[in-house]
């Protein structure tokens, strides 16, 4: 017995251990989802790897901190510690310009990127337009609440802050919001389908730029990472998402002003709708461009040197649809601060920030 113990062990020791690659995520039920559904791919394509999924709390109250900002920081100062290898963020989240040494490695295939309707009980079977007078509708987002006010006088749009758990919570337990608007994508993830009474399309409410996919966050020379993520990249969840990231970035906009966009490809065309709004959504400015784009496969002549394109690294996808993305972002918000776009953001800015 000893004897076989002794092999065992001597068989043990040869086994070349398994690399491990450490993923970073917060310590919230979406966010883990998130997180678990691109490590579950990851372990398909990859499974002579070992991913180890590690949670970051933070011991700041959220309340007290712009939450997703400083989620992304800590996330990002793990990345640069070494400590993880990657990140899983919902793409709207990040911003257009990263800090240094980072760069978003893979856009996974995108969800839905609209905006979904849940309502209260009581308001089940309703729609925003059949709400009664004065119904109080949550969101969090400037975006949302200046497009449904111009869209939707009659109903009142207060602030709702939390995760998903914690909306969903106070607008079925307390009697202050008749209906809140969330992201389509993260309703999905969670499995809450049921929930949604109400999708709303571009016509009603363009959506956030990225809404609806993933990004994937690593150290930008770290090559091996890079290599293994970019596999997930989707040829046209990304071009779409670099069109809409350069509209952005051009526009100098962020969470402190409402930017809303529109994108689809079709028949070889790349179509870019982009707005932006006052706070109250009584001025808006709105334009539609498109540019012709092959969505590729794959890369076919070898890596690029010059990999960054607002803040998206994919070598495996070729060049040149990637930079037809970027150019129709920038050409539509020029054409849009040449009809005087600045002025609306400045002010909408400003009030934002009075407040």
């Amino acid at each position: 017995m000893s004897g076989n113990g002794n092999a065992a062990a001597t068989a043990e020791e040869d086994t070349p251990k398994m690399r491990v690659i450490r993923v970073g995520t917060r310590k919230s039920q979406l966010a883990r989802i998130q997180t678990d559904s691109v490590v579950a791919t990851l372990k398909a394509l990859y499974p002579g790897l070992q991913f180890e999924i590690r949670d970051k709390i933070l011991d700041t109250a959220l309340s007290k901190i712009g939450e997703k900002s400083l989620f992304t920081k800590e996330l990002e100062h793990a990345l640069e510690r070494n400590e993880v290898d990657l990140v899983v963020h919902s793409l709207k989240d990040l911003p257009t310009v990263l800090p240094p040494g980072f760069t978003i490695g893979a856009v996974c295939k995108r969800e839905s990127p609209y905006d979904a309707v849940v309502f209260h009980p009581k308001f089940v079977g309703k729609t925003l337009e059949t709400l009664p007078e004065k119904s109080v509708v949550g969101t969090s987002s400037l975006r949302r609440a200046a497009q449904l006010q111009r869209k939707f006088p009659h109903l009142e749009f207060r602030n709702i802050r939390g995760n998903l758990n914690t909306r969903l919570r106070k607008l079925d337990e307390l009697q202050e919001f008749s209906a809140i608007i969330l992201a389509a994508a993260g309703l999905q993830r969670m499995g809450w389908q049921n929930r949604v009474g109400q999708i709303l399309h571009p016509e009603e409410c363009m959506y956030a730029v990225g809404q609806g996919a993933l990004g994937v966050e690593v150290r930008a020379k770290d090559q091996d990472i890079l290599d293994l993520v970019g596999v997930l990249h989707d040829p046209e969840t990304l071009l779409r998402c670099i069109a809409e990231r350069s509209f952005l970035r051009h526009l100098e906009g962020g969470c402190s002003v409402p930017v809303a966009v529109h994108t689809a490809i079709k028949d070889g065309q790349l179509y870019l709708t982009g707005g932006v709004w006052s706070l109250n959504g009584a001025e808006t400015m709105q334009d539609t461009m498109q540019t012709t784009i092959h969505v590729p496969v794959q890369h076919e002549d070898g890596p690029e040197d010059d990999p960054q394109l607002v803040g998206i690294t994919a070598r495996n996808i070729p060049r040149q649809p990637q930079l037809a993305a970027e150019n129709l972002g920038i050409s539509l918000a020029t054409l849009l601060l040449n009809k005087g776009a600045k002025n609306i953001l400045d002010v909408a800015r400003q009030l934002n920030e009075a407040h």
